[in-house]
C-alpha cells in the first residue's frame, strides 16, 4: 500500500485523520511513524501558507503524498484573534485552560451575539510529482462562558455550537468528525487526493 504521511506529531488529531481518511487506499503515517524529525519554521501569513510550507518540505525529504493542517481559532470580538497563532498565543508550553481562560476573559461582559468564533482548518496536500493543493474546512460558533466537555483538545471547550447546545469538547468523536473545521477540510483533499490518483 502507498504511504500518505501526515505533518503532525499530534496524537490526537491522527485520530481523527485516520477516521476521516480510512478509505483513501493509503497507509496514513504520522512523522515519527515514518521517522521523520523536522524542525519547520511556519512563518506563512496565512493558514494555507502555513500548511504549504509544512507539506512541502516533508515531501523534498520523503519524495510521498503529504499533507500538513494549519488551523486555529478565530474569534471575530479580538479582531479573528489568535488566528494562525492559535497554537503560540501566550506560549506554545502555556496550558489550553490557561489559553482558554485568557480568552473567556478578554470577552468578559460581551454577549452572545458578539462572541462569534470559528475554527478554520487549511489542509495541503504536496504530491511526489511537485503539485501542491489546499483546502480550507470551517465551523461556525460562538465563545463559551466557561470550558465545558472532555472529549476534545485545544481550545474545543470553549467553542459552543448553539444549535447543538454542546462545546466541541462536548460532542463524540463521529459527531464532531462528521462537522468539524478539521473533518469538512479532511474531507474535501480526500476529493483533491482521489482526483489526482491512479488508484
Amino acid at each position: 500500500m502507498k504511504k500518505l504521511i501526515f505533518a503532525t506529531g499530534n496524537e490526537n488529531k491522527m485520530k481523527e485523520i485516520r477516521m476521516i481518511l480510512a478509505d483513501c487506499g493509503y497507509e496514513i503515517l504520522s512523522m515519527k511513524e515514518a521517522g521523520i524529525q523536522a524542525d519547520i519554521v511556519e512563518d506563512g501569513k496565512t493558514f494555507e501558507e502555513n500548511a504549504i510550507i509544512k507539506a512541502e518540505a516533508i515531501r523534498k525529504m520523503t519524495n510521498c503524498l503529504v499533507l500538513a493542517d494549519d488551523s486555529g481559532l478565530e474569534v471575530d470580538y479580538l479582531d479573528k484573534a489568535p488566528g494562525i497563532y492559535s497554537a503560540r498565543f501566550m506560549g506554545e508550553d502555556t496550558s489550553y485552560r490557561i489559553k482558554n481562560k485568557a480568552i473567556i476573559d478578554k470577552l468578559a461582559g460581551v454577549p452572545d451575539e458578539k462572541r462569534t468564533a470559528r475554527f478554520v482548518c487549511a489542509i495541503a496536500a504536496a504530491f511526489p510529482d511537485g503539485k501542491t493543493i489546499t483546502r480550507r474546512g470551517t465551523i461556525e460558533g460562538i465563545i463559551g462562558y466557561e470550558e465545558r466537555g472532555e472529549n476534545g483538545f485545544g481550545y474545543d471547550p470553549i467553542f459552543f455550537l448553539p444549535e447543538y447546545g454542546k462545546s466541541t469538547a462536548e460532542l463524540s468523536p463521529e459527531e464532531k468528525n462528521t462537522i468539524s473545521h478539521r473533518g469538512n477540510a479532511l474531507r474535501l483533499i480526500k476529493e483533491v487526493i482521489n482526483e489526482n490518483t491512479d488508484n
